[in-house]
C-alpha cells in the first residue's frame, strides 16, 4: 500500500468508530521512545522514521507534529500533498483539531498509547473537541501486514553488571512506594523493568529491554508480566520467590484487582488506560515519579566502572575506524552507507558487542544539517570534495551503553567551518569543565555550551546532554541538559552517578553539519577551600577530536590546555589496544595543538 492507500485505509475506519478523526503518536503501551516493529503506527501510515512525532488524520485533512530536530527530516520523509508538516512547541496537535473544530468534534484516541497528562493539555486546548477512547485501534485494523510482537527471551542481567541484586533494588523501591504513602506501584517504562529486576530482552531494536509490565509491592515483592514465551528456567531461578510471574495478557485484569488498594502511578510513563482501569477497580490513585527512575540514573561504582570500560573499548573501535576513514577518504570509495557500515563491523569485532545503540547518523555535507538523519540509498552520499562528515553512533554492550559524535573534515574545510566547528568545541570544552553546587539542574548549565554560538547570532535546535543507562536506553531521564523552558528533566538536579551527553552543534542547512558529542558521568569535586559540596563532569568517550577543523586564534590557553590534555589520555589509553598503522595515525591525530595542523592530516 502506498502512504495515501493507508491514509485513506484508516479514514475508511473512522466512521465505523463515529469518529471525525484520529490521534497516532509515536510511541507503544510502555511511553517508550524507540518502540518494536508492530508499534511503528506512525511510521507505517505516514513514512516518518523519526523517534518523536505525532500525527492527527481528520476526514479530509491531516498533519505530523515533530519538533526542531526533524523539521528537515520530515520534510525529506513525509509527502506534504496528504500531511501538513507542523512544528511543536510552536503549535500542537490539539490546537490544530480546535481550528478545525468545524469538521473535528470527536477525536478518537487509543488509551494505551495515550497518557492522560496529554488528554489534559488536550482538553485544555480544544475545549470544543470531544477526545474519544476507543478499545480497538483502527490503524491496526487498516495495517493488515503488522508484524507479530517479539516473543524474544527475558535474559537475567548479572550482578557482576549491575552491582546490586534484583531483591536489594526491589525492597529500595519497597521503601519509597511506601514513603510516598503508597501500598502498590505500576511500573511500565521498559528500562524501569529492566533495571529493577536485572533483565535485559531483544524486543527493542537498540534497547536491551523486555516488554513486560510490573506491579511492585511495598514490602519488596512484586509481579512481573511477561508473555509466557518470553520465561526461561533461568529466569525462573533468577527471579527467586519474591517475584511471582503472569503472563504480560493478565496486567489489564491484575490492574481490576487492586480495589481498596493506594496504587502509585507516574503519569509520564503509565498510559490512560492504566489509569481508567485502576479507577474502575476502586483503587485510590498516588500519582507520582516512578521509585526506579532516580535509582537507575544515579549509576553505582560497578556500573560506572564498567561504562568506563565500554567506552575504553568503544573508543578503541571508533579510532580505528577514524583512521581508516582518513585513509581511504582520498580514494574516493566511500559512501555514508559503507562508512556506517564499516564503524559497526569494528565494533563488532570485539565479540562484546549487542547491538548499536541507535541507528547510526552517517551524514555527509547537506545531509549533515538534519541533527537525527537517517542515510538511506536514496539520500546516500559520497564522501567526496570539501565538506563535512558527521558520524553519531554507539554501541550496547553488557557492561556499557556508548554515544559518540565526532565531525571529520574532508578535503579542505572553509574557513567558515572551521569558526563554527571551533565556536562547537569552546562550548563542549565549556561544559566538560564546568564546577556546580549540589543542587544544580541541568537547565542552568546549557547556556555554557551555546555561549560561543550566541556571540555570533547562531544556535542549534536540540538538547545539549541527555541521560544515558547502564546497557539500557541511551536516552534516559530524568537528567537532561536543554535550554527549552518547561522542557523535561532540566530541572532535576544533577547527582553523582548520572551519565549525560556533551553535544552542542551547528547546522547550516543545504550546507553542512557539525556536533560533538562525549559522554560525561557526575562525579563528587571537591577542592581545598570549597564552602559548597562542588560536583563536576568526568569524561568517559575516548576517542580525537579532529583538530584540522579548529581556528586555534579562537581558542584560549584554557582551552588548548584542555584539548591537549583530552589527546594525550585518548592516545596514552587507546595506543596500547589498536593496531600500529591505527597507533601511527592516532600519533598525529592527537598530537598537540601548538604543533602544526598539517601534522594531523
Amino acid at each position: 500500500m502506498t502512504h495515501k492507500e493507508r491514509l485513506e485505509a484508516l479514514r475508511a475506519t473512522l466512521g465505523q468508530h463515529g469518529l471525525d478523526g484520529f490521534l497516532v503518536p509515536l510511541t507503544d503501551a510502555h511511553m517508550s521512545e524507540y518502540v518494536e516493529k508492530a508499534d511503528r503506527r506512525l511510521e507505517w501510515l505516514t513514512g516518518f522514521t523519526g523517534s518523536a512525532g505525532t500525527a492527527v488524520v481528520l476526514g479530509e485533512r491531516a498533519a505530523i507534529f515533530v519538533d526542531g530536530r526533524y523539521t528537515e527530516q520530515v520534510k525529506a520523509e513525509v509527502d506534504p500533498a496528504l500531511f501538513a508538516h507542523l512544528g511543536v512547541p510552536a503549535t500542537s496537535p490539539a490546537r490544530w483539531i480546535a481550528e478545525q473544530a468545524a469538521s473535528a468534534t470527536r477525536i478518537g484516541y487509543d488509551p494505551w498509547l495515550t497518557t492522560r497528562s496529554f488528554l489534559a493539555r488536550a482538553r485544555a486546548e480544544a475545549p470544543a473537541v470531544q477526545f474519544v477512547p476507543v478499545a480497538t485501534n483502527p490503524l491496526d485494523r487498516a495495517w493488515k501486514d503488522r508484524p507479530p510482537l517479539s516473543l524474544a527471551p527475558a535474559i537475567p542481567h548479572p550482578i557482576g553488571f549491575t552491582g546490586e541484586a534484583h531483591t536489594s533494588k526491589l525492597a529500595r523501591m519497597g521503601e519509597a512506594i511506601r514513603a510516598g504513602g503508597a501500598e502498590l506501584a505500576v511500573i511500565a517504562a521498559l528500562d524501569s523493568v529492566a533495571w529493577a529486576f536485572n533483565i535485559r530482552g531483544s524486543d527493542v531494536p537498540r534497547t536491551p529491554v523486555a516488554r513486560a509490565f510490573a506491579l511492585v509491592a511495598a514490602d519488596g515483592t512484586a509481579t512481573l508480566f511477561l508473555a509466557p514465551e518470553k520465561v526461561t528456567p533461568d529466569l525462573v531461578r533468577h527471579l527467586g520467590d519474591t517475584v511471582s510471574l503472569r503472563a504480560y495478557a493478565d496486567f489489564p485484569a491484575a490492574l481490576g484487582e487492586c480495589g481498596d488498594c493506594a496504587v502509585l502511578v507516574d503519569s509520564a510513563t503509565c498510559v490512560a488506560a492504566i489509569h481508567d482501569a485502576l479507577e474502575a477497580a476502586g483503587a485510590r490513585i498516588v500519582e507520582g515519579r516512578d521509585p526506579a527512575i532516580l535509582m537507575k540514573a544515579c549509576k553505582n561504582p560497578v556500573e560506572a566502572a564498567g561504562t568506563r570500560a565500554a567506552h575504553v573499548r568503544d573508543g578503541a573501535a571508533v579510532t580505528r575506524f577514524l583512521a581508516f576513514l582518513d585513509a581511504e577518504v582520498p580514494r574516493g570509495t566511500l559512501d555514508e552507507l559503507s562508512a556506517e557500515a564499516k564503524l559497526e563491523e569494528i565494533r563488532r569485532e570485539s565479540n562484546l558487542l549487542r547491538d548499536l545503540s541507535f541507528d547510526s547518523i552517517s551524514a555527509f555535507g547537506p545531509n549533515g544539517a538534519f541533527p537525527h538523519y537517517r542515510s538511506t540509498p536514496a539520500s546516500n552520499r559520497r564522501l567526496e570534495g570539501n565538506s563535512l562528515y558527521l558520524i553519531d553512533s554507539g554501541g550496547q554492550y553488557p557492561d556499557g551503553t556508548t554515544d559518540i559524535t565526532r565531525t571529520i573534515a574532508v578535503g579542505q574545510p572553509s574557513p567558515e567551518m572551521k569558526d563554527r566547528f571551533t565556536r562547537v568545541l569552546k562550548g563542549h570544552i565549556a561544559l566538560a569543565t564546568a564546577r556546580f553546587p549540589r543542587g544544580t539542574r541541568g537547565g542552568q548549565l546549557d547556556i555554557l555550551a551555546r555561549q560561543h554560538l550566541w556571540a555570533a547570532g547562531l544556535d542549534y535546535a536540540h538538547g545539549t546532554g541527555h541521560g544515558v543507562g547502564s546497557y539500557l536506553s541511551v536516552h534516559e531521564g530524568p537528567q537532561r541538559i536543554a535550554a527549552a523552558t518547561g522542557a523535561p528533566g532540566i530541572e532535576e538536579p544533577l547527582q553523582p552517578g548520572m551519565i549525560l551527553s556533551n553535544e552542542p552543534g551547528f547546522y547550516k542547512v543545504g550546507g553542512y553539519g557539525i556536533r560533538i558529542e562525549n559522554l560525561v558521568l557526575v562525579v563528587e569535586d571537591p577542592r581545598p577551600g570549597d564552602v559548597e559540596p562542588m560536583l563536576a563532569f568526568e569524561t568517559l568517550t575516548l576517542a580525537p577530536i579532529d583538530t584540522r577543523l579548529v581556528e586555534p586564534a579562537l581558542l584560549s590557553r584554557a582551552e588548548v590546555d584542555w584539548l591537549d590534555g583530552y589527546h594525550a589520555r585518548v592516545r596514552e589509553t587507546l595506543s596500547p589496544l589498536v593496531d600500529e598503522a591505527t597507533r601511527q595515525w592516532l600519533e598525529r591525530a592527537t598530537a598537540p595543538l601548538a604543533a602544526p595542523l598539517s601534522a594531523a592530516a
